[in-house]
């Protein structure tokens, strides 16, 4: 029997989910929560094997409410519920230490499947959200690299990693830090470690001169 115990912000959602539930055997909804802090008010004296968690939520969100799970209730499992798509919070929220992540449009067996799985401990990842990722994997891997022999163009410092070949042409392009920093998927200050790389291995003083070298020795066109 798993005890589960649903956190999100809407009753509609909640009261849907709890009556999906209701005829499986080997399921018991033991609580409910509109938000993080609700439920971690309530976990000490409700016991709960998984908890299904949405991410946006007032007070206490879903990521904030994952970090804090892993911290005073490791043995709660969390799978995470939610309308949101973006390979970002999936990292996020797997990171943080949720294993499952199931989009609200699923079907009946699928979410009984990611419960299944996260109650026993395994990641589960819903089919939607894997066949998207993957066809952006293969789109990405079907696309010319910016440079082919980036790795082999020697620099005065050295040689540009693919990443910081990446940078350069966005940097190019006339994109500010936190515009490459959001594109990437990555922090700014990871940017900001990029473009110094970058600036030492080609020894130039700012980017107008980084780029300007970077023409001249056919790193961009």
């Amino acid at each position: 029997m798993s005890r589960i115990f649903l956190v999100d912000d809407h009753a509609i959602v909640r009261d849907g989910i709890r009556a999906l539930l209701a005829a499986e055997p080997n399921i018991e909804v033991v609580g409910e929560a509109s938000n993080g802090q609700e439920l971690l008010d309530q976990l000490p004296t409700t016991p709960a094997d998984v908890v299904l968690l949405d991410i946006n939520m007032p007070v206490l969100d879903g990521l904030a409410t994952t970090l804090r799970l892993q911290a005073e209730f490791p043995h709660v499992r969390v799978l995470i519920l939610s309308m949101l798509s973006h390979e970002r919070y999936i990292g996020q929220l797997f990171e943080a230490g949720a294993l499952g992540y199931v989009l609200k449009s699923a079907d009946k067996p699928e979410i009984l499947g990611a419960i299944q799985m996260v109650a026993a401990g395994k990641y589960f990842l819903c089919s939607d959200l894997g066949l998207s990722m993957l066809r952006k994997v293969l789109t990405k891997a079907e696309e010319p690299a910016l440079l082919p022999g980036a790795l082999e163009v020697p620099l005065k410092g050295g040689h540009l990693s693919r990443r910081e070949t990446e940078v350069l042409h966005l940097l190019a392009e006339g994109m500010t830090t936190n515009e490459i920093a959001e594109k990437l998927f990555t922090s700014k200050r990871t940017i900001e470690t990029h473009r110094q790389n970058i600036l030492e291995k080609t020894q130039t003083k700012n980017t107008a001169a980084l780029i300007k070298l970077a023409m001249i020795q056919g790193l961009l066109t």
